[in-house]
């Protein structure tokens, strides 16, 4: 005879399946599971800056250059992080009346209004500030691969207070905080403009501006450590999770899916890249394969939560391909020293994803969709407008910003100084003790 204690002990697990998909929404309005997820992905954001951007950029420079690049990013982590209370926050995500298109206010500077209990959708608001918060981190914090071995540090401190206000700030309120550019129906899912290309286009300025490395490119040394970039890469491959999957700010299938072509689009770029060098020079690096990486992730990005599996693969092809190419045009044939590649990898990765979005979310290239009654030729204008505003501005700002910096710091340290190294010209450290 089956037995009651005999049922309940069978059905016991059922009910808890049950009881898990259904979403823990609390009397407040917030969804347990949505906010662990994003409270996850804020860890995993900046983990992508700390350590592993200081990982991945301090392995491409010399030994004696090791410490200031992870140094910059520390500092960096730091600005950015008081700048966002202050006001960065609310310049970006609270509704600047006439100006709005250009702008927000200052009703939340220092998250004035903001309790445990304010929301942002079914998350707490303080943590969609976190969140945001390590956008606004490792964006300038690119822009580090740009300068390394002869910028003062006085210059990297202002340069990077000043930029992210001037350029982060109204740029990500154009087009996530109902700006102009968000009016539009512009499409940028994680930050292939707001990050990418920002970040991309002021580094070329950076490295026209600085000057290129002493004997450069005849002359140029290779990573001190291939194994510390790559570990660096590898983090930052797991942290990208974050910051595209989290973008979807609810643990549902938006953040699957993104995830998922976050990973394919990585994937497929470290083997294109690897397939290049094999075919050019007879042998893949280990600094090529996770610069194709990086290349892949920076590339998905604006399109991750638009586009499906087959569109990953193209992405991370083109990635591969493209972003090759612009090291080899940018570095090698215009000799510009953007010494870490940011230009050419986070740059034209960005741009190039942003751009082919437009085409890669229509369903019938495996896409999510585009906007209702919008066709793929309207909304690559409206993609198009939004790469060349947030490039010029970035340009233009980014000129200015360097012009007072070099009035009042300096950019450059002298020729002796470059030689000893900046670990302990501008530190007093050494990253070995050899």
């Amino acid at each position: 005879m089956f037995h009651q204690k005999n049922y309940l002990r069978l059905a016991a697990p059922f009910a808890l399946i049950v009881s898990m998909s259904v979403p823990a929404i609390a009397d407040d309005g917030v969804d347990s599971g949505n906010t662990a997820w994003i409270l996850t992905s804020t860890a995993l954001v900046l983990f992508m800056t700390l350590p592993a951007l200081a990982l991945f950029y301090g392995g491409l420079v010399q030994a004696k250059n090791v410490i200031s690049v992870m140094m910059h990013c520390v500092t960096i982590a730091a600005i950015a992080s008081v700048l966002w209370l202050v006001a960065g926050y609310s310049l970006v995500f609270t509704d600047g009346g006439e100006v709005n298109g250009f702008i927000g206010s200052l009703d939340k500077a220092f998250l004035l209004g903001v309790t445990p209990d304010s929301l942002s959708g079914s998350i707490p608001e303080v943590v969609f500030f976190m969140f945001q918060m390590t956008f606004a981190i490792i964006t300038p914090a690119l822009i580090v691969g740009a300068w390394p071995e002869r910028i003062k540090f006085g210059a990297v401190v202002g340069f990077a207070t000043i930029w992210l206000m001037v350029v982060y700030v109204p740029v990500a309120h154009w087009v996530w905080g109902g700006g102009w550019l968000a009016e539009m129906g512009v499409m940028d899912f994680a930050g292939g403009l707001v990050v990418h290309a920002t970040a991309g286009a002021s580094a070329i300025v950076v490295a026209l501006m600085l000057g290129r490395r002493k004997n450069f490119p005849r002359e140029i040394r290779p990573p001190h450590n291939p194994g510390m970039t790559m570990m660096g890469a590898g983090m930052l491959w797991v942290g990208w999770y974050g910051f595209n999957a989290g973008s979807a700010l609810a643990a549902d299938g938006s953040a699957g899916m993104a995830m998922t072509v976050t990973h394919i689009s990585a994937a497929t770029a470290t083997i294109m890249w690897m397939l290049i060098e094999q075919v050019k020079f007879g042998k893949p690096s280990m600094i090529g394969a996770v610069t194709g990486t990086i290349a892949g992730l920076a590339t998905i990005t604006p399109a991750a939560g638009f586009i499906g599996p087959i569109g990953a693969l193209a992405y991370g092809a083109l990635a591969g391909f493209v972003c090759f190419y612009a090291v080899q045009l940018f570095k090698m044939k215009l000799g510009i020293d953007d010494s870490l590649d940011v230009f050419a990898v986070h740059g034209v990765g960005g741009i190039m994803g942003t751009l082919l979005t437009a085409a890669f979310a229509l369903p019938s290239l495996g896409g999510l969709g585009l906007p209702e009654g919008v066709t793929a030729s309207e909304q690559f204008l409206v993609q198009f407008i939004g790469v060349a505003s947030v490039i010029v501005w970035s340009v233009i700002a980014s000129w200015l910003i360097l012009l007072v910096i070099r009035s009042v710091f300096g950019l450059r340290v002298n020729d002796e100084e470059e030689y000893e190294g900046l670990d302990v010209i501008s530190h007093g450290e050494h990253g070995y003790d050899f």
